[in-house]
């Protein structure tokens, strides 16, 4: 019986049906939302093409039409939205993408409203749910951009027939003489997977500054910005390492069988950071569907939501969510995080100033070419 009236109480989250005769503060406020939000019958996101996610969100609420704006690249299409509102025209309700654009486009512009007011749910609000207790915001007041995603990521994948595994436990291993010239790596100069890479080597306390010039000076690094073929380079022998390579064409290289391996966060004795890959949600203001838009932010918050977003990344290399209540079955033991491991969280505000970064970097590789 037990069982039973839990399940039913769990479908009233979403339904706005109570059992008893007293509701909650939260519970009236929700049900208000959803009646609301079911009048205005539509969300207009930013997002990734056609996240399969809205098939769900569809299916739990099929009088809310869910469309996604974000036709273009995800920076293009947030420009054209702040074009299109010093225009008059809101069209946005909810950003749901990578963390870099929203904090670095529609925060300076004033765009978001703060999302903690918005979050009702119990299930969402209570921080026990989460990766370290708590909700973990990027926005330098804590409010307004809220990180849902904490994917381990390690940035050094290999070619099994040339590297054996004890031969990569540290970073520091990939200063081996052995390896000189033999490690292609993302240009550092460029934004991409690269970005967190560096950030992470930059600000981890056993690497830092000291460790990257060296990486940048004295091996001889091939640096590209074609993702797919420093994959097919490093899969067909050509070099041994592939560094900050996009994990997209990684995985597709490894299920298609090549001599590929990501190393997992658990790999490497320094750890991995936390990357929110696609993972960061915040609310836009002068929003023309407000109460839809705070429905589909507790959705998607929810453990339902939430799953559903797991499922929806599992051909793009998987993401783990910072829910910690929901299974992990898809999320691809590279980049699921691992009780008792070390973990950098990256995203955090006063880190995404790459100025330092990009300074170090420029000096390295002129004295790389110097040498």
């Amino acid at each position: 019986m037990i069982k039973i009236l839990a399940g039913i109480c769990l479908s009233c989250a979403f339904s706005g049906v109570s059992l008893g005769a007293e509701k909650a503060p939260w519970q009236a406020e929700w049900e208000r939302v959803v009646a609301t939000a079911k009048k205005e019958g539509r969300i207009d996101l930013l997002t990734s093409p056609n996240p399969t996610y809205l098939q769900d969100f569809h299916k739990a609420f099929p009088e809310i039409k869910a469309t996604d704006l974000a036709m273009a690249a995800g920076s293009q299409a947030r420009v054209k939205v702040l074009a299109e509102r010093r225009a008059g025209k809101y069209l946005a309700d909810v950003e749901v993408g990578g963390p870099d654009t929203p904090f670095s486009i529609l925060h300076p512009a004033k765009a978001l409203d703060p999302i903690t007011p918005a979050l009702l749910l119990p299930e969402v609000t209570d921080v026990a749910k989460w990766f370290e207790r708590k909700h973990h915001y990027i926005d330098p007041e804590g409010q307004h951009i809220l990180l849902f995603e904490g994917s381990g990521q390690a940035y050094v994948a290999y070619n099994t027939d040339l590297v054996k595994p004890d031969e990569i436990r540290s970073y520091w291993d990939l200063l081996n003489a052995k390896w000189k010239g033999k490690i292609v790596a993302q240009d550092p100069r460029f934004p991409g997977t690269v970005s967190q890479g560096s950030r992470f080597m930059f600000n981890h306390p056993e690497l830092g500054p000291k460790y990257l010039r060296r990486l940048l000076t004295e091996m001889d690094l091939v640096l590209s910005r074609d993702n797919r073929q420093m994959v097919d380079w490093v899969a067909g022998g050509k070099y041994a390492f592939c560094l900050f390579c996009r994990t997209t064409e990684v995985y597709q290289a490894m299920k298609q069988g090549l001599p590929f391996k990501l190393a997992g966060t658990y790999d490497l004795k320094e750890g991995a950071s936390i990357v929110p890959v696609t993972g960061a949600i915040g609310l836009i203001n002068r929003a023309p569907h407000p109460h839809a838009a705070r429905l589909f932010i507790n959705w998607f918050l929810s453990r339902e939501g939430q799953t559903a977003y797991q499922k929806s990344k599992i051909d793009f290399g998987g993401a783990d969510s910072l829910r910690v209540d929901i299974p992990k079955d898809d999320v691809p033991p590279e980049a699921r995080r691992q009780p008792g491991e070390k973990y950098l969280m990256i995203n955090k505000p006063e880190w995404f100033d790459m100025t330092a970064i990009l300074n170090l970097v420029k000096e390295a590789l002129g004295e790389a070419r110097q040498k």
